[in-house]
């Protein structure tokens, strides 16, 4: 798998802008990415070092199209852990 593969898309809404203030950025990833290559992805893509990353699966929710029942998928999420004082550009708009 190739970085482009892994890191899927970030994700933005408020809960995670609260969490980049911490330091923590989270991403929608590919569902067979392990950890190892996750942090190695955010460090080649956005020349940081990742201090740790924390994976967890979405599950999809309950939808209906035409009243038929369905779900939307289920996805991979991960939250990455930087080192202290560093950031990642795009995040912050620059």
């Amino acid at each position: 798998m190739t970085i482009e593969q892994i890191l899927i898309e970030p994700i933005l809404s408020e809960k995670t802008n609260l969490m980049r203030e911490e330091g923590k950025y989270v991403f929608k990833v590919d569902p067979r990415a392990t950890k190892i290559q996750i942090k190695e992805a955010v460090r080649k893509l956005y020349n940081v070092h990742p201090v740790s990353c924390n994976v967890m699966r979405v599950g999809g929710k309950p939808k209906r199209l035409r009243n038929r029942p369905g779900y939307t998928p289920s996805w991979k999420k991960a939250i990455v852990k930087l080192e202290r004082d560093e950031k990642i550009g795009i995040f912050e708009g620059v």
